[in-house]
């Protein structure tokens, strides 16, 4: 039976065993997920998939952090788009994040399906890559030096998460933990004040998160990570009002797409003292 005859189609939690076929649908979209991708976000997520007989047809997660819960990677096979599946999976998404309020990251095309789920547009994501160019460092203000980061470090690096997000992030910052290739931070007064982290991620390597108290922390943190893979392939998400936009294109990572931030309740916000000055990824904020 073809698509445009089915009418009735399955839906489930995702598995392990979901995981090539889900993989293959985002690298029909030309997105550059990697295996490994998918399957960090399901390990801390709650994943629903849409079945066409044996079929995979689409994706959608919801990934808990505290109050609230990130929606991300929803997905519906070019084959099957208009017939509803879209919105079916995002009901189980909905579900999933149960009192928790759901934030997503929302293509523009996208953003209508989501308008008509009580989603409100709070801010804006752009998304810049290309090939890293290690800019001139950034200097520190008098008293601030930049170190690697360290196993004692976790629990001070999950509190700036959570500062830098109104979100739980213990969870996220702790399977990071276990794939980062590179980790800084600034210290001041014996405190660390700021973080960065750099992955394998799509195509190459991604940036995220970024959490600082300001701007300039924020470039040289990146700065350094990027002199780390000088000519390698990075990406990098980031909101729009942080600032970091024009100085990005100068380090060779152009601004390629931009997505909005939508919320169906009151969003997050960060605490006065510290910002997310780069996402983990848009699926997971």
């Amino acid at each position: 039976m073809s698509a445009s005859q089915q009418t009735t189609y399955g839906y489930r939690p995702m598995t392990v065993a979901d995981l090539p076929a889900a993989h293959a649908l985002s690298v029909q979209l030309k997105w550059p997920h990697r295996l490994d991708d998918w399957a960090m976000v399901l390990r801390i997520s709650d994943g629903f998939v849409a079945l066409d007989g044996e079929r995979l047809i689409g994706t959608a997660f919801a990934c808990p952090q505290g109050d609230f819960a990130t929606i991300g990677l929803v997905i519906v096979s070019d084959d099957y788009q208009g017939k509803g599946i879209g919105r079916q999976l995002m009901e189980r998404a909905l579900d999933a994040c149960q009192s928790r309020i759901p934030i997503l990251n929302a293509t523009l095309a996208g953003a209508p399906l989501y308008v008509s789920q009580g989603f409100v547009e709070f801010g804006r994501i752009l998304q810049h890559q290309g090939q890293a160019q290690a800019p001139a460092i950034t200097p520190l203000a008098d008293g601030e030096k930049c170190r690697p980061l360290h196993e004692a470090d976790k629990a001070r690096v999950l509190e700036l998460a959570n500062a830098g997000t109104g979100l739980d992030r213990r969870t996220v910052i702790t399977d990071l933990l276990e794939v980062v290739e590179h980790s800084v931070g600034i210290e001041r007064d014996g405190q660390l004040r700021a973080f960065a982290m750099l992955r394998p991620y799509g195509r190459g390597r991604g940036i995220g998160p970024v959490v600082c108290e300001n701007l300039e922390q924020a470039q040289h943190l990146i700065g350094v990570l990027l002199a780390q893979v000088s000519d390698t392939f990075v990406r990098i998400d980031i909101p729009a009002d942080c600032g970091l936009s024009d100085w990005l294109e100068t380090t060779g990572l152009k601004q390629v797409d931009t997505v909005a931030q939508m919320a169906r309740g009151t969003p997050p916000h960060a605490s006065h003292d510290v910002h997310q000055f780069a996402l983990v990824t848009q699926a997971l904020g």
